[in-house]
């Protein structure tokens, strides 16, 4: 509903050259801003309510709370009763409590096939114009009468908590394959995003039909359009979609979820200038072809979590943004005994852009230590639930509101202003959830200000455009503006945010938080700052209503990447450049593989054999490795081309204990794609456990490498590494090996007749210092 008189909404940031002051590390946080929030956390955040509680959706609501939703398990070990989507709440963001599930087994979705056991998964929640939306996965329905139609449903909330109302159908139905009876395409993980022209979309798919993206009803409760494919199918499922500086991110993870102690499961990303694609990765590479691109943004990192996946995107006060991911610890992997549901607790990590590209601490990836925590709370942050502080004065006359959503907030009964008592700092970043009364005649700002200037960001709905202007005593000296879409409703809650960092401006107008701005809006204003920025709402009229204001130093980003570790020194005698007619005398071979040498290049078939299971009847080709830590690398040429179904031939790099433990880089044929995988066997429970995680694209030659070091208990990390060029390598994941393993490193050509393998050299360096 567009108001029927002007009404601007302001939020302003004056730039300040002192530096931004340090939050305190006090006491915790109540909900209203009286202290900073909890200075440090550690993994996993979801412990305080759950044991497990995987494939995590994040949001914050309008009454200042975060809510996590999970995917329907049993919360704690033991338990046994299935939750159907449990939901908690925090207000940092790292300690959280249960606050109840969004269905019962008696209040299923109509179309839910109760006599099949249907499940609710993945959830995805946002709010859209006055209500949640809770997008979900429904496994077994009522809309055919055969098994496995997974689609996916929604429901609506006025509130975080509910109660949920689902739709009487699916917003995504069932999709056969192209097979019989029971096969449907895994119409799984929805993502729901709204594009700046105010479109609502929706993101879905798995392995087994790839993911797509599909225009929604205005009321985003049906597809309303024809889906496109955004990524091929075999590789990714768990999409999430973001905007950011004029791309989008497609999140997506890879490898199997579920694969308990040897669980690869990893975060990978593609961006593109358009919504519906093509998304490429770092490399340029599409995410789409058979020889699929992918940048890593977490995979496991040799600490105790493995099957780091399935994530949400979250942004602190300060700007900066968060990942929220299940992942599984390799020593405690099921949520009852030694198999069944595999537990996977919610974890939370500094999500880092560096160079438009982004990744979990920098390419540290997951932490099991005490990290920093986001900034939630502070002196200059409130909800108005408690009132206001004295971290704020005002003028004119504000009225206590109250709505069963929002809770206690403010509203204005003519000019009226907030504003912090003290300054934010030169970095800094002011926010909050604003709406209209209908038939409002009055200008209304939301701002930060001080004595000689401001920058402002101005929400006018009678022209329908976020503008950013630079004013230096009232006059204004620089202004840019973008337009905010026809269809959105002013008169609910909406999120505006105002950034200042590094001499720009930054505006943008959301629907809560979650990354797909309705507007957006940058300005240089490096040559207007001025001392003693403070932070606040002013109000020109009356009926303008606001909650969840802060005015806090920005966050710094990160501008560096964990650096790609260098081979030193090549040990000649540990190395092989293929460079005469027979293996010389540093080879170990297991099973006689049958291989050639000549003109510089080893040739080995694939063998229609393998090392995973208890088979064991692969060849392999194995050399020692110093007692140092080490790097190997190989590059290899083969003809298992693309497109083609050649499950599973393979060939690449392998570290080897025993037949029973190893981990295994290579080049492989995954149904109709080409992938890196680093898969991993080794002994659990009395039986053998495999499971891989991807590592970047291959092309018909690629370098493969692995990294050995020893940590500080004396356990064996090996790193993975690709490239397509020996120049610019891609980061995987790690496997470890317990400490006093005797390792071996070599070559494997398996998986299946059919294709062969050339292998340019086998080189095994020192790992280089710095």
């Amino acid at each position: 509903m567009r108001p029927s008189a002007s009404l601007t909404v302001t939020l302003a940031l004056t730039l300040a050259l002192a530096a931004a002051a340090a939050p305190s590390t006090g006491a915790a946080p109540d909900h209203d801003g009286a202290a900073w929030s909890a200075s440090r956390y550690g993994n996993p955040v979801s412990a305080g309510f759950a044991d497990t509680f995987a494939d995590p959706a994040v949001v914050r609501g309008k009454d200042g709370w975060w809510y996590a939703y999970g995917t329907t398990d049993p919360l704690r070990e033991g338990e046994g009763t299935r939750h159907l989507i449990p939901t908690a709440r925090s207000t940092d963001l790292v300690s959280w409590e249960y606050v109840g599930d969004a269905f019962s087994e008696d209040a299923l979705p109509v179309w839910a096939d109760r006599s099949r056991g249907a499940a609710l998964w993945a959830p995805d929640v946002r709010y859209v114009d006055g209500q949640y939306r809770m997008y979900y996965v429904v496994t077994e329905t009522t809309v055919t009468d055969e098994p496995n139609d997974s689609a996916i449903g929604v429901a609506t909330a006025l509130t975080p908590t509910g109660p949920w109302t689902p739709t009487a159908e699916p917003v995504v139905g069932p999709r056969h394959g192209a097979g019989g009876a029971g096969d449907f395409l895994w119409t799984f993980d929805p993502s729901h995003v709204v594009a700046p022209d105010g479109t609502e979309h929706l993101f879905y798919g798995s392995y087994y039909g790839g993911i797509w993206t599909v225009p929604l009803s205005a009321d985003g409760t049906r597809a309303a359009g024809e889906p496109v494919q955004v990524a091929i199918d075999n590789k990714y499922e768990g999409a999430y979609v973001v905007q950011r500086d004029g791309w989008w991110y497609l999140f997506a993870s890879s490898a199997n979820c579920c694969a308990g102690p040897t669980t690869g499961y990893s975060v990978h990303v593609g961006r593109s200038r358009d919504l519906a694609g093509p998304y490429v990765d770092r490399e340029g590479v599409p995410l789409l072809q058979s020889r699929a691109g992918g940048t890593p943004v977490v995979a496991p990192n040799g600490n105790r979590w493995v099957g780091t996946g399935h994530n949400a995107v979250v942004t602190d006060l300060a700007g900066q943004d968060w990942l929220a991911y299940h992942a599984i610890d390799r020593d405690d992997p099921f949520l009852d005994g030694t198999d069944g549901i595999n537990e996977r607790p919610m974890l939370l990590d500094r999500l880092d852009w560096v160079d438009g590209w982004p990744t979990v601490r920098g390419g540290a990836w997951a932490s099991d230590d005490q990290q920093r925590a986001p900034v939630t709370d502070g002196r200059t942050a409130t909800t108005f639930a408690d009132g206001l502080s004295r971290a704020w004065s005002t003028t004119g006359t504000w009225a206590d509101a109250d709505e069963p959503d929002a809770g206690r907030h403010l509203r204005s009964d003519g000019r009226a202003t907030v504003v912090s008592r003290s300054a934010v700092g030169k970095d800094a970043r002011v926010e909050a959830d604003v709406r209209v009364d209908a038939g409002v005649t009055a200008s209304t700002s939301l701002a930060l200000t001080a004595r000689t200037g401001t920058v402002t960001a101005t929400l006018d709905p009678a022209t329908r455009t976020l503008v950013v202007a630079r004013t230096d005593r009232s006059r204004t000296v620089d202004r840019a503006s973008a337009p905010v879409p026809e269809t959105a409703d002013l008169t609910t809650w909406h999120a505006m945010a105002l950034t200042v960092r590094g001499g720009v401006a930054r505006a943008e107008l959301t629907h809560a938080r979650l990354g797909d701005p309705l507007a957006t809006v940058a300005l240089d204003v490096r040559h207007h700052a001025v001392p003693g920025a403070r932070g606040g709402v002013v109000a020109a009229g009356a009926g303008v209503h606001v909650d969840n204001l802060s005015a806090l130093p920005a966050s710094r980003p990160a501008t560096r990447t964990v650096a790609v570790p260098r081979p030193g020194v090549l040990l000649t005698g540990l190395s092989d450049e293929f460079d005469g007619t027979t293996l010389d005398d540093g080879w170990r071979t297991v099973r006689e593989p049958r291989v050639t040498v000549a003109d510089g290049v080893l040739t080995w078939p694939t063998e229609a054999a393998d090392l995973v299971g208890p088979t064991n009847d692969a060849g392999v080709l194995l050399r020692d490795v110093p007692e140092t830590d080490w790097v190997a690398e190989t590059r290899l040429t083969t003809d298992l081309g693309t497109d083609t179904v050649r499950n599973y031939q393979q060939g690449g790099l392998v570290v080897y204990v025993d037949d029973d433990l190893w981990a295994r880089l290579s080049h492989v044929a995954i149904w109709n794609t080409r992938q890196t995988e680093y898969g991993t066997e080794r002994p659990y429970a009395g039986r053998l456990s495999y499971g891989g995680t991807i590592v970047g694209p291959p092309a018909e030659t690629t370098w493969l490498r692995l990294v050995h070091r020893t940590d500080r208990t004396g356990e064996h990390d090996v790193q993975a590494f690709t490239s397509t060029d020996g120049r610019t390598w891609v980061a995987g994941g790690v496997w470890t090996f317990p400490a006093g393993s005797d390792l071996q490193v070599g070559l494997v050509s398996h998986g299946g007749a059919g294709a062969t393998n050339q292998f340019d050299y086998l080189r095994v360096s020192r790992l280089a210092r710095g």
